[in-house]
Order: structure tokens, then sequence, then C-alpha cells
């Protein structure tokens, strides 16, 4: 446990008005000599920076808060390390980065055949199928390293030491995402993980509305917003509906047969009581750090937004047509942070609603909604 606290330090940043400027070199272990072109930045947030020629990088419009602090260049081991941003501003220590230790070894480059179709396989899992998607591009694909194993049909991807550039033009974002993994099974299941960095992109007036109009809308329902309503305790007031669903393996299940009644689970839905942010969310002795946990599912109805119901989850017909999020607990708790962020995402399963939000309704972790109560 100590060792999970001690990795989940690195991720909790937080949200204020003042801005905070953080300054630093960084330098190679091996020789002392500035690294040029290393990037610089807060993950997941809209603060980054490339090194100078004399290695030195400066970071503003900082808000005040714990980030994890990253700094990474191609040949190098990554440095990554808890950062406090309070009120004043910073100046860092020289950080030094070690240079990777590679093995050459000899290498037979074949084409791949199916490499294109792997590719769109990836793209889509990545961006997503959304409105949001259709206006979201990778600008450099030759980066992603994607393979499918057809032993164990699952497709795998990677940027290695590259960053992905998605132009998201939905929500007005610039994405530099270093991809470490990425992997998706014939079972559906999907994950990936990784380092990004947030860059607003210019417009016109009118552009810039459209896109504080769109990046509220992705921001609305989604998980980030139920974190932080469970921060605030304020899951009703913010559209939230949370209710108790009971999961239990169904002995005559049979994979691959279908059929109606070939259920993998029985699943008993209680609409009452509803349960409120005290039967789920948990204290930690960790500054900023929270954790939410239950003996069985969570059923997360938001109320605030209509949609078609998801036949991918369980939906009984008394349910409204309201977007529905099954949280399965593979871990006792799963921790998050100041800004509604989970940390140790395997923890945790999304069905439903947030199971289908990507790359192309990726929001920064200091993203500030609309107030408009």
């Amino acid at each position: 446990m100590l060792k999970i606290l001690a990795l989940l330090l690195l991720l909790i940043p937080g949200v204020c008005l003042a801005q905070i400027k953080i300054t630093g070199k960084v330098i190679n272990t091996a020789d002392q000599k500035p690294i040029a072109n290393a990037s610089v930045f807060l993950n997941n947030a809209i603060v980054g920076d490339k090194t100078a020629d004399d290695g030195t990088f400066t970071l503003s419009n900082v808000k005040p808060g714990q980030y994890t602090f990253i700094v990474t260049a191609i040949g190098f081991e990554t440095h990554s390390v808890t950062l406090m941003a309070a009120a004043a501003n910073i100046m860092l220590a020289d950080i030094s980065l070690a240079p990777k230790t590679i093995m050459l070894q000899e290498v037979n480059i074949r084409p791949d055949p199916n490499r294109q179709r792997n590719y769109d396989d990836f793209k889509r899992l990545f961006l997503g199928s959304s409105d949001n998607a259709t206006l979201c591009k990778i600008q450099n694909p030759d980066v992603v390293d994607v393979d499918f194993d057809p032993k164990t049909m699952i497709l795998s991807a990677t940027s290695n030491d590259d960053f992905i550039e998605v132009e998201n033009k939905a929500l007005g974002y610039l994405i530099k995402y270093k991809l470490s993994k990425f992997s998706y099974d014939a079972k559906g299941f999907f994950y990936y993980e990784g380092l990004s960095v947030f860059q607003e992109m210019k417009g016109s007036k009118s552009q810039q509305r459209k896109w504080a109009k769109q990046r509220q809308a992705a921001y609305l329902g989604s998980s980030m917003h139920f974190l932080r309503s469970v921060i605030s305790s304020q899951t009703d007031k913010e559209g939230f509906q949370v209710l108790r669903l009971v999961r239990k393996p169904n002995p005559d299940y049979k994979e691959g047969r279908l059929g109606n009644n070939n259920y993998k689970y029985i699943q008993s839905l209680y609409t009452k009581p509803p349960l409120g942010p005290p039967d789920f969310a948990h204290p930690t002795d960790q500054p900023g750090l929270f954790a939410i946990g239950f003996t069985d599912c969570l059923y997360i109805i938001y109320t605030k937004k209509r949609e078609e119901t998801d036949l991918s989850v369980y939906h009984p017909l008394e349910i409204p047509n309201h977007p529905v999020t099954i949280l399965a607990f593979e871990e006792p708790y799963a921790f998050f942070d100041n800004n509604g962020i989970i940390a140790n995402p395997h923890s945790i399963v999304f069905e439903g609603d947030w199971a289908k939000s990507r790359i192309a309704e990726l929001l920064p972790v200091d993203f500030d909604p609309v107030d408009d109560k």
C-alpha cells in the first residue's frame, strides 16, 4: 500500500486563481552539459516548454497545486517527480537526465502488410467514434508502433520515445501524447496510458466561444465532473444519480454461445435508497487524495443529458434514457485527486458512457468549467 501511495503522490494537481512561474535547467548526467530541446511539462495540463540550447526552460501560468513534473528527451531516461506549486515562483535545481542504455541487436525489418489495417483500428479506438472524434487528426501517424497478435487476439501500440500529436478541432486543443501502453482484446477490454501536454489552439472570438461551449459539454457528465462532485458532496445537485448494482456470475453462461438468456452476469439494480458520497467515498491520510470503493458496482446516471438507450450496458425499462455508466471495482479502492483524475486506473472498469470517452473528449486536469449557477 505504501508503494501505491508513493506513486499516487505524483498525480495530484490543484486549482486556484494565482499564476506561478517555474524555471530550471536540464543537464546530461554523464558530462554535465545542457540538454537542448527536452520536453518539460506538467502531466495532463496546459503547461509545457522545450529547453533552450543552454538547457533552460520556463513554465508560465501554473496554477497552485501538486503536479507530476515531467522531463523527457530522446535518448535519455524520463524524469518524473512530485512538484508542489504554492504562491511564489519556483526556481528548480539543475535536473540531471541519465542516458538510456541501448542494446544493439541485429534486426531484420520487413514491411507489415497489416500495418494500415491495424493502425486504422488503433486510431478508431484511441480517438473514439464520437462526433468530436471526426474533428480529430493524428498529425504524425508514423510514430505509432502498432501490432496485432493473432494468438492472443490483442491489439497493442506504443509511441516509444515520441509524442503522438493530435489536433482536436472539436475542443480546440493540440495534444502531445507519449503513449506507453495501449491494448484492446477480443472481449472488448480497452486500456491505454501515457504522458500528455495540452496547448490551446488559436482562433477567432467566435471560434473560441464555440470551443468553450464544446469543452463544457465534454466536461458535463464526465468522470472528472462526477469525481469533483463527490469531493464537494454535491452529486445530486450536479445531476448524478448513483444506485447500487449487484452483479453475480451466471452459472449457465457459455462464452461464445448466442442467445437471449446467455448473460455473463445476473444483475439486480436497487433504485431505493439512492446512494450518496458517504456510501462510497472514503478519506485517505494523504492531503488532496481521495478514495472511492463499494462492495457492489455503482450504477451512475447523469440526469442532465438525454441519449438513446445504450444496449451495451444493463438498462432496465423503468430507467429514463440518460447516459449511464457502471463502475466495477477490480481493487478495493480507486484513488483520485482534487481534479477528479483516477490515479490507479487498473483498479476500476468503466462500462457504458464513460467507456466511450477517448482522446477526442480528453480535457486537461486543470480545466475550469463554467459555473452556470
